[in-house]
């Protein structure tokens, strides 16, 4: 949308440079084009983060070229965006990190330890896999699983369980929809406002009854948690806990 949206900015600016025989200044012409984009992005109804940045890009990109630059730079820069960003432009869940307080915050909500026996916690969306290692190291009596769909992050979450040797670790490179609930005690993520609806539905047909499912911030609309924790981190984190 964004990109389209641009287009037509363009393809307006040649219109009317063609139509009043003026030649603007590549900047200036530049600043023209982002106002268009900007304003056509209200009317489309998209997010008002998203007028700032099509405003900006026009006139950074015209910068950006009187720099010379190498364009093995960008291709370098698009392959690691990419990597790390990879399918959220279908799933609408950006990389989040969950902070250390919410690490904390998780402990006492696991399964109380009973001997000889292992419950069993999955992280959606686990990123460079932060809970999980510190989740392994406090309660060992876990099985930790954590599923990513962006490469570079499945890495560095594979690299980090290696190294610290977490034994009672395992990430999984793949598609969140695709992992079957019904094997753990608790279900963790932090995702977004999108997919929310649709994960409940989900973990309500496969979850077994008397487990825990966990969302870092973001509620489920029309489902009121049983329980509500408010961390205090830099963003005021809050955790949702559902007793299925």
């Amino acid at each position: 949308m964004a990109l389209l949206l641009q287009l037509a900015a363009f393809a307006g600016l040649l219109l009317f440079v063609r139509l009043s025989g003026l030649q603007p200044a590549p900047l200036l012409g530049a600043a023209l084009c982002g106002s268009a984009a900007a304003l056509l992005s209200r009317f489309a109804g998209m997010a008002g983060w998203w007028w700032l940045i099509q405003f900006l890009f026009p006139p950074a990109l015209v910068l950006t070229l009187t720099l010379d630059i190498s364009p093995g730079f960008f291709l370098a820069a698009f392959l690691v965006m990419a990597a790390v960003y990879w399918s959220t432009f279908r799933t609408q869940v950006p990389l989040y990190f969950s902070s250390p307080k919410i690490w904390r915050a998780l402990e006492p909500l696991l399964p109380p330890p009973i001997p000889d026996k292992r419950f069993t916690f999955i992280d959606l969306g686990c990123g460079i896999g932060g809970v999980l290692t510190h989740l392994a190291q406090v309660r060992p009596d876990g099985r930790y699983q954590g599923v990513e769909a962006a490469p570079l992050p499945v890495l560095l979450s594979w690299l980090r369980i290696k190294l610290g040797n977490h034994n009672n670790c395992s990430i999984q490179w793949g598609d969140l929809w695709m992992c079957d609930l019904a094997q753990y005690d608790v279900v963790f993520g932090y995702l977004s406002p999108v997919p929310m609806e649709r994960l409940w539905r989900k973990a309500r047909q496969e979850m077994r009854p008397g487990t825990l499912f966990i969302s870092n911030t973001f509620a489920v609309p029309g489902q009121p948690p049983q329980q509500i924790h408010a961390v205090d981190d830099l963003h005021h984190s809050t955790l949702y806990i559902w007793r299925m």
